[in-house]
This record gives C-alpha cells, structure tokens and sequence, in this order.
C-alpha cells in the first residue's frame, strides 16, 4: 500500500499545502459572543458554509458535545470534538472571551481551550479547511482545532511528531477509546491499542517502518495535503505514501482520515454535490486485517475479552461470542463475552466431569495468546479428556497432534476461513446439568435442620421432593436426552411415532399438503414448549424411494407452488440445492409475515416476495418488510442478517447457494454474512462474490 517516492514528487505534493495555508478566508467570531445549548440549531459556520462549530446533540440524548462538523451533507459527520468524556447537559453555553470556555447551566467549567491571556485574542474564525482558530491582533493562531485533533484529520492539516489521534468507544459514544494513531519520534507511525482509562500502549498492530539509521532518512510528520493524498514526510524530503489508488480532485469530493472506533485508521470520500443518498466511501484502510495484525501478551485484541474476530468483506472487524457465550454489554459487539454457565469444577458436584460438561466444534478459531499448557503428541480425544478433567481448562485447541490448553479470558481471538488445520473445542456445561451453587450449599445445610426438627414436616417435605423428581424424570423422558445448545435448540433428534402422534393430537391439524404426505401442527416440548411440524408419509415405500433417488437426478417437480427453485424447470440436475431455495423463501415469509406469492397487495412491485425483497435490501429500506412488527424494528442489524441469509439462498444459480450448514453458522452469527448478489438470472456472470461451503 505504501510506497516512497522520489524527492522531485514529494515537494510537488508537499507544495500545494503552502500557498493554501496563506491564501484562507474566514467569518471572524467577535470577543464576548456565545453559543447555546437551547438553541439546537446555533453554530459558528466557514464563510464557504461547508464547516460548522458549535453544539452536537447526542443520540437519543439531551446531551451535547462541541463539536465540528462537514454542515453541507446531511449527515452533519463530526471531525472535531472537545468534551467527549464529559458531554454537556442542555442549558451549557460556550463563551469566547478572549478564551474558550464551555460552561454548564451553572456556570461551572466543563472544558476550555490551552491558556490564553485575556488581552492577548482579538477573534476566533472557523476557517474553510475544518479548522477552528483563536488569533492574536496580529493574526497569529494562539490555538487552533487542527493542533488538538480527537479522531479525524481534514487535508492541509499536519500530525508532528508527538501528534495522536484516539479512537471513540463507539461509533455514537464519543467517550475515548481502545486505539490510539500516533507518530513518535523516532519516525515511526502506529497503531496501538490502549488500556484504559490510562494511556499506556500495548504492542503496535500497525508499523509504518519509516524509522532508518540514518536520522535524516526517517519520517518526522504526517501529512494530509490540499489534494487528498495522505503521506509520511521523511527530514530529507522524500515521502512515505499512505494512500492507496487514485484520488479523484478534491473539488469534488470532501475527505477526511479517521481513527475509527474499531481500530482501522481510514480515509473516507464524501461526493460535494449529493441528492442527500450518498454515504462515505472507502478510499483505503489501515491495516489490512486487523484481527491478524493485532496480538501480543496484553490486551483483549481487536475484540473484547473472550470473544474472536472476524474480518468482514469490508476490511472491518466484526465480534463474534463462542457457543453459550453472550456479549457483557447486549449494545456493543466489541464489549467482550461471558459464558452463560458456571465455569470450573466444584468438588461437591455429582457427577464426572463426562457428565457435567461436554464440546462446541468452532473450525478455523484461535485465542493464540491464551495457552498455559501445551501437550503433544496428542489425539483429540485426549485433549478433550485432559481439558475436561482440568477445572482451568475453558477451551482446547487441537491441531497437528498438539493439544493447546487455555483459559479464561480468551484474549486475541480470531476466526480465518484459511485456518483449517486447527479446531476449537469449547468446554459448556451440558443443558440438564446446572452447577451447585452456593446457594444452593446453603440451602442443603439448612435442608438437613429442618429434617431434623419435624416428622410431619419431613413428610410433606419428602412428598413434595417426590412429586419434584416425577415430573423432572418425565420432562426428560419427553425430551429425549435432546441437548439444549447454543444453535437454539435445532439440533436433529430421533422420536418415536407414538411421541410424534401424542405431539400433534393423534395428526388433527392439518397445515398443508405436499408430494409425498400431510403436513401436521404439533406441539413438543424440547427445553421448552415449540410448535413444530410434522409431516406423515402415505406412500412410504414408493416415497423411500424417489426420496433416496431425487431432494441428483433429472426428474419431475416435486415441491409446492411458489417455494420451487428455477433448476426445477431447465431440465437441470437436482441437488440438494432446491431444498436451501426454498428454505430461503420460507425464511422472507417468516421475516415478512406474508405469503410468496401475494396478488393482494398495495402494488405490482411487491406481489412476489423474493423480488421484493432483494429491492428492498438493494435500496436500504428494510424497515418496509417489517414495518408492522415493532419487535424487529428495534432489531434492524439482526433483521438485515437474516435477509442477507435468505437472499443467498434463493440464488438463481445453485452453485451461488450455501450449503445448509453454512446457512445455520449464519444465522447463529458464528460466520459473518457477506453482501449477497442479485438472485436475478444474469448476476451469475458478473459475480465472483460465493459463500464458502
């Protein structure tokens, strides 16, 4: 990505940025004026209007930041920020009196620009460039916004050495975060994640590498110049190019470069003539795979603690938590994981360990900073029997007959569809199992006194312990050893014909009929009460057959109206891929609450429910499939998870469809979904976009 370049070309870059920084025009902002939080839309703009200072309301709060901001798109995108750890509540003002000061309702300081003298201001200008200044009468800058950055960096400003730019906590939480962008003085450019609250770095997952013997050769400043090209100047003239491609001319395109709050530094390009549709776009990253690049013995990784990472197709980083694990904050993916069970053995448990816990298989996922055994050579099942007789023993990692041992918190993890050498084995508790807790040691203890002061008492006791153990006995009976996991209680479970016909009330409710039977609403209790359906096979024999010999033969359709995928009809070989189409047609019924196939509706565009569905997803206006159900749309991410889910399984061309295992990691958000491609006919050509099998 980066590249340096020869002398003549790094001063004809650097050159732009001089006569710029002379040339500017400014809206000066007179000694004694004020802006307040009660009026929302109060600001200081640029004599161009294209950059605004003042008060930033916070999402879905009565909070306010100053801030500035790009004012000409409507996104208002925030590229400064002075009180993002301490927010200001309405009624705050911020006053230029010669300084800067924020102040609350009760004329309390909150923030305020490096000392000034009061008899040294004359004005303060927001300038056309984003930067925010505080002149002298002679027109010196005492301060400015470009020399005190938070995450963003506009073209002509300049980070010297010593410069940093932090990351927020999230992307609406301004609050200082885990990465920090810093240029140190030995030359070196990098990124580095913190440990908060203090400043202290761990190990770099990004270096520069611009530091050189010779002092003279190395870099000593980043520059953003007036063109949009971000290099590292070196002291002998020689650039360090940052920026990747070509950079359409900056008279069309607004830029800024920011530290984001997932820890790749990114410059973005924002078209300046928009019909208010348009969205930043991705010049380049840095760098290139985070969840690679990070690492080291301290830290949590690109993730929280206990949860692994995954590079989405953007280049970002996504969280994922390990089965029967659940993020610590429900809000944030990057909070970190806890497991939903109790870890560690406890001596007055009954049972084995064989009986207590059992294995999640997670392919391709490593927490290579966790391990504190090491055991070779081993087999699988040895290390699974060393990890479950080892109450430290949170995860096993077993590969090339090396069986690595971890435990919590898992730190660094990471997910490669490259990485098929090596599996995870995470330790859970079995469902039916629960721990002792301690409470319920103390309720033991107690349990034996009271069995020794009172017969009567100890027979109704006895009774209602009785009564508890019957029904518990039955409930697993009826459960069939079926084990609850983390996939949502879908594994495959074997019944018997007489718990299938108690299920579905001797087969009374008929939901449908298909080509080899009825179809049958059931009720089944598996960890908890669930409708399910249940299909009776009338030609059993004949149906065993074309069953086995169909769901690669060419053959004649089989399946209901409307659910069928397009192979049933071009004289194609059938797979099991006909199964995933219409899987993914019954998942946008269930999305969207509607049939396929619905000629009552309040248009032509919607009367089939594949098409428009993939418009809808195409267009960015998912709340229309779901705009009845206030559930989903107070869960807008997981709604447009599952659609992506479904639109790759109705791809016209079946080789373009996931497998139904991959399906499954998708939708239990163990694999992240890719941008799926038009399921129309002729995408096919034009798409190299698969899901892996």
């Amino acid at each position: 990505m980066a590249s340096d370049l020869p002398p003549l070309f790094s001063f004809l870059m650097f050159l732009p940025l001089l006569p710029f920084s002379v040339a500017q025009t400014y809206s000066n902002v007179s000694l004694n004026s004020f802006l307040s939080t009660l009026d929302d839309n109060s600001s200081w703009l640029s004599p161009s209007g294209e950059f605004a200072i003042g008060f930033h309301r916070l999402e879905n709060q009565d909070l306010f930041l100053l801030a500035i901001w790009f004012d000409k798109i409507p996104q208002k995108t925030v590229v400064w920020y002075a009180n993002g750890d301490n927010p200001a509540p309405r009624g705050s003002k911020i006053e230029f009196n010669g300084r800067l000061l924020l102040k609350d309702p009760q004329g309390n300081e909150i923030w305020k620009a490096s000392s000034i003298g009061n008899d040294q201001a004359s004005y303060a200008a927001m300038l056309d460039t984003g930067n925010f200044v505080i002149a002298s009468r002679d027109s010196g800058y005492l301060w400015e916004s470009f020399n005190n950055p938070t995450d963003t960096i506009l073209p002509t400003q300049i980070l010297e050495v010593g410069g940093m730019l932090s990351s927020r906590q999230k992307e609406t939480n301004y609050s200082k975060g885990r990465f920090q962008l810093r240029m140190l003085p030995d030359g070196n450019l990098v990124l580095n994640p913190i440990a908060l609250p203090t400043e202290f770095a761990y190990d770099a997952y990004y270096i520069s590498n611009t530091l050189e013997a010779d002092k003279m050769d190395s870099g000593y400043r980043v520059v953003f110049n007036e063109s949009g090209y971000l290099y590292i100047l070196r002291r002998n003239g020689n650039i360090f190019n940052l920026t990747s491609g070509n950079i359409v001319p900056i008279r069309d395109f607004y830029y800024r470069a920011t530290l984001d709050f997932d820890g790749v530094f990114t410059q973005y390009s924002y078209p300046r003539t928009t019909n208010g549709n348009e969205s930043w776009s991705i010049v380049w990253s840095i760098p290139d795979d985070i969840c690679v690049n990070i690492g080291g013995g301290l830290g949590s990784g690109a993730c929280g603690f206990n949860s692994f990472c995954v590079l989405s197709p953007e280049q970002r980083p996504t969280c994922q938590c390990p089965p029967d694990y659940s993020l610590l904050d429900p809000n944030n993916k990057f909070s970190g994981c806890k497991p939903n069970f109790m870890q560690g053995c406890d001596e007055d448990e009954p049972g084995s360990p064989e009986d207590l816990f059992e294995f999640q298989v997670l392919e391709g996922t490593n927490w290579p900073t966790s391990d504190y055994e090491r055991l070779e050579p081993y087999t699988e099942e040895d290390c699974k029997k060393s990890c479950l007789h080892d109450c430290y023993c949170a995860v096993a990692v077993f590969g090339g007959r090396i069986c690595w041992k971890k435990k919590l918190p898992l730190s660094n993890g990471k997910w490669s569809i490259t990485d098929t050498g090596t599996m995870s084995l995470i330790k859970i508790r079995k469902a039916n199992r629960p721990p002792v807790s301690n409470t319920k040691k103390k309720d033991q203890g107690t349990l034996s006194v009271l069995l020794g002061s009172s017969v009567f008492f100890n027979f109704l006791l006895l009774a209602a312990i009785s009564l508890v153990i019957f029904f518990t006995y039955k409930r697993k009976m009826i459960r069939r050893d079926c084990k609850v996991t983390g996939a949502s209680e879908i594994n495959l479970c074997p019944f018997t014909y007489k718990e299938l016909e108690e299920a579905t009330d001797g087969f009374k409710e008929e939901l449908g009929r298909g080509s080899f039977g009825i179809v049958y609403k059931g009720v089944m209790e598996m960890g908890s009460c669930n409708f399910v359906a249940v299909k009776k096979l009338d030609r059993v024999q004949e149906s065993e057959k074309e069953f086995k010999t169909e769901s690669r033969t060419r053959t004649a359709i089989r399946g209901t109206k409307g659910y069928v995928a397009a192979e049933w009809f071009r004289n194609m070989a059938i797979t099991t891929k006909v199964d995933v189409y219409s899987f993914g047609v019954v998942l946008l019924e269930i999305i969207c609450c509607r049939k396929s196939v619905a000629l009552k509706t309040d248009g032509e565009e919607r009367a089939i429910l594949t098409d428009w569905a993939y418009d809808c997803y195409g267009e960015g206006k998912l709340d229309a499939l779901v705009e009845n159900d206030p559930d989903a749309m107070s869960d807008m991410g997981r709604v447009e998870r599952l659609v992506k889910v479904a639109i790759w399984c109705i791809q016209e061309e079946p080789s373009l469809r996931p497998t139904m295992k991959k399906v499954t990691l998708m939708l239990e958000g163990i694999v992240e979904v890719p941008m799926p491609p038009c399921p129309c006919p002729f995408s096919y050509v034009s798409s190299i976009i698969n899901v892996p099998e």
